[in-house]
């Protein structure tokens, strides 16, 4: 019997929830309810220098007065160091890691795979592949289009790639559905949890938004805070994705809900080719 549908939300707290990071809240609880699984809510502050104070109860907050209700306890990454560290020694048991002392001036001199990141160049040599579930079959051949890449920083702080991987394994994460920036990390990650043993969720990797200039909209390009009516925006990261417009506009979060659980379908997802997809509109 396959186990039950477990998804999760992932956001960062560097800042509040804004229009980009309610497509993804959007998108992961509907594939999750709709299959009738939890959708759990994860705090990823392990790069604490990044962290803005209050925010991620400002986050909490913005889920909650649009509807969206986890499953659980709210896990956060800066208290889980230890669950890292464990999976970064059964690496280097297993002499799958190095420290690298390349400056930054080195590693940008270093060419540009297929996916427009720079290749590290190092000793990787495996390709892996992988079906997403709206963008069909994608792979990587690591020493060519990506090189050995960092698991934990200079700084001493863990990396996302081996965070995510970590975090998703020991919370019984079966579906991952999240934006298509992270489409190319995949690969990566799929490969780490093959060497530390851990099972692969199912991926569906969805359009993101882009503001005017053409880049994805992120707290770090200054996006707005999502501010005024939950249904509105809500209705608007819905039809963003490509959704069937309800029969008669929600005039209450509870009842937009109601209808979008059943409503969802993932086969109207735009595919990308791991760029980001659409312009926001006015």
């Amino acid at each position: 019997m396959a186990p039950r549908y477990r998804g999760r939300f992932a956001p960062s707290p560097t800042g509040p929830l804004h229009f980009g990071s309610l497509i993804a809240a959007l998108a992961s609880w509907c594939d999750a309810k709709s299959h009738g699984g939890e959708w759990l809510l994860r705090i990823e502050d392990v790069d604490a220098a990044r962290s803005r104070a209050n925010a991620a109860d400002d986050i909490l907050s913005t889920l909650e007065a649009h509807g969206f209700e986890w499953d659980g306890s709210v896990v956060h990454q800066s208290a889980r160091g230890a669950l890292y560290q464990a999976a970064l020694d059964e690496l280097a048991h297993r002499n799958l890691i190095f420290e690298c002392s390349c400056t930054r001036a080195e590693l940008e001199a270093a060419p540009r795979g297929i996916g427009g990141e720079r290749v590290y160049p190092g000793t990787c040599d495996e390709t892996i592949g992988f079906a997403d579930r709206v963008q069909g079959w994608h792979e990587q051949h690591l020493m060519r289009d990506v090189g050995d890449f960092v698991i934990r920083r200079a700084d001493g702080l863990f990396a996302y790639q081996l965070a995510v991987v970590v975090d998703d394994a020991l919370q019984g994460i079966t579906h991952v559905v999240r934006g298509a920036d992270l489409l190319a990390s995949t690969p990566r990650q799929i490969w780490l949890q093959r060497q530390l043993g851990y099972p692969t969720p199912a991926y569906l990797h969805h359009a993101v938004a882009l503001d005017a200039l053409g880049m994805k909209l992120s707290k770090q390009s200054g996006a707005a805070p999502l501010t005024g009516n939950p249904v509105s925006a809500l209705t608007r990261a819905w039809r963003f994705l490509d959704q069937r417009d309800p029969p008669s506009q929600p005039v209450a979060v509870r009842e937009f809900w109601q209808w979008a659980h059943s409503a969802w379908d993932p086969r109207r997802l735009p595919p990308v080719a791991m760029l980001p997809h659409g312009i926001i509109g006015a």
